[in-house]
């Protein structure tokens, strides 16, 4: 079993000269920059296609698929109980589903058992690229910040950042992780069964398709124990709140025609919205009810020089770190521009690598709560800071679209 090394929205950058001119252009953002995971749905808000409805377990134990996702597995020529039993490992170009209705994922029961958590690994840790990835960047960018020191949160993380949890999912590498936050639903105020992460979490851009076998596990190892220690943990401790499959999935169109592995494409578009359903039944509680709580969503954030300071999530993977444990990292962002084209992306100094992928940036808002502005999508293969991009109108459609499919429900 390989080791976890979660994706790490990686596309990251590093300055050949740290901090030695007050404004750093294009070219001498010298960038090694790699993918954090891999990309996610097409995420306008014009997005065909209704949400599919959640694979229930029946009396006798097992998963049953409803008739919907079965119907729209036959129109690909996919069989379920074969998918079920192993055929979703097909990743056929003919069989990797890309369009925004094509998303499927049917549950399947205890796939995600301890170890294979344990060991989701990075498909992107040996990828990089040279400083011609950035530049033709014509943007504003500032002077890379100084690395920031990821502290651990305290145990139980349940108890301190009730929101944040991981992203499972499969891609032709193998089994992946992400970091990912519960966000409030406008839909369902106080009842939301809404996730926020990046898009190359769940879909894997310009070269791919929809990931497999996506869910959601809030307060992953909430007790903070080693990895030694979790060998023999059973599943109610490593996810004490429940598995939450992605019974939906949109990301931004611009990440679907644009997202790459590698260097910053489609980085300023890159974060998704999953809307999730309990794998064993949830007794009739939403995801906010279990947890206890979610996060508002800030499209309207201010602009760089206004925000004193953002802190950001993840369970970071790739070394030092082992992707157990919980991290956050709080510094005043700066700005970053991969294209003149695209938003400019928010970035900070912070040590977290490669898993960190998806987790939430947040800020306090001026009328002083924490609310959601960013995640982490981008940063230096080697370690230092991170880049999120900014959440306009393109995310809030994205955001809205998920919220609305599911609204009479």
């Amino acid at each position: 079993m390989r080791s976890i090394r979660p994706p790490f929205a990686a596309r990251r950058g590093r300055s050949a000269r740290r901090r030695t001119s007050p404004v750093l252009a294009a070219v001498g953002l010298a960038a090694a920059l790699t993918l954090t995971a891999t990309a996610c749905d097409s995420g306008s808000d014009t997005a065909s296609g209704e949400p599919t409805a959640s694979a229930s377990q029946g009396g006798d134990g097992k998963i049953q698929i409803p008739d919907d996702i079965k119907n729209k597995l036959k129109e690909h020529g996919i069989d379920v109980d074969k998918w079920k039993d192993g055929a979703w490992r097909n990743w056929d170009k003919d069989e990797w589903l890309r369009q925004a209705d094509d998303f499927i994922n049917p549950i399947i029961k205890d796939l995600w058992n301890p170890d294979r958590m344990r060991g989701a690994d990075d498909p992107d840790k040996d990828k990089g690229v040279d400083d011609a990835d950035l530049t033709g960047d014509q943007g504003v960018t500032d002077p890379e910040p100084a690395p920031v020191t990821a502290r651990a949160v305290q145990a139980s993380y349940h108890a301190n950042v009730p929101v944040a949890g991981k992203v499972f999912f499969d891609a032709p590498e193998g089994t992946m992780v992400c970091s990912a936050t519960v966000v409030e639903d406008p839909a369902h105020p106080g009842k939301s069964n809404l996730v926020w992460t990046a898009g190359h979490c769940v879909h894997a851009g310009k070269k791919g398709g929809w990931y497999r076998n996506i869910a959601f596990v809030p307060s992953y190892n909430d007790q903070g124990r080693t990895e030694a220690q979790l060998e023999s943990a059973p599943r109610e401790e490593v996810a004490p709140y429940g598995v939450w499959w992605s019974d939906w999935a949109q990301t931004s169109d611009q990440w679907i025609e644009q997202g790459g592995s590698t260097g910053g494409q489609g980085a300023s578009y890159d974060y998704a919205v999953l809307h999730v359903t309990p794998e064993k039944g949830s007794n009739g509680k939403s995801l906010e009810e279990t947890v206890g709580s979610a996060l508002p969503v800030n499209f309207n954030a201010p602009a760089v020089p206004k925000v004193s300071s953002i802190t950001a999530t993840g369970y970071p993977a790739a070394a030092p770190f082992d992707g157990q444990k919980l991290y956050q990292c709080t510094d005043r962002p700066g700005r970053l521009s991969v294209a003149q084209s695209d938003p400019t992306m928010y970035r900070i100094g912070c040590t977290m690598t490669g898993g960190s992928s998806g987790g939430g940036w947040v800020a306090t808002g001026s009328d002083g709560k924490p609310a959601l502005v960013s995640n982490t999508s981008i940063g230096p293969v080697k370690f230092g800071w991170l880049a999120g991009p900014r959440l306009g109108d393109v995310a809030k459609g994205v955001y809205d679209s998920v919220s609305e499919k599911f609204a009479g429900r």
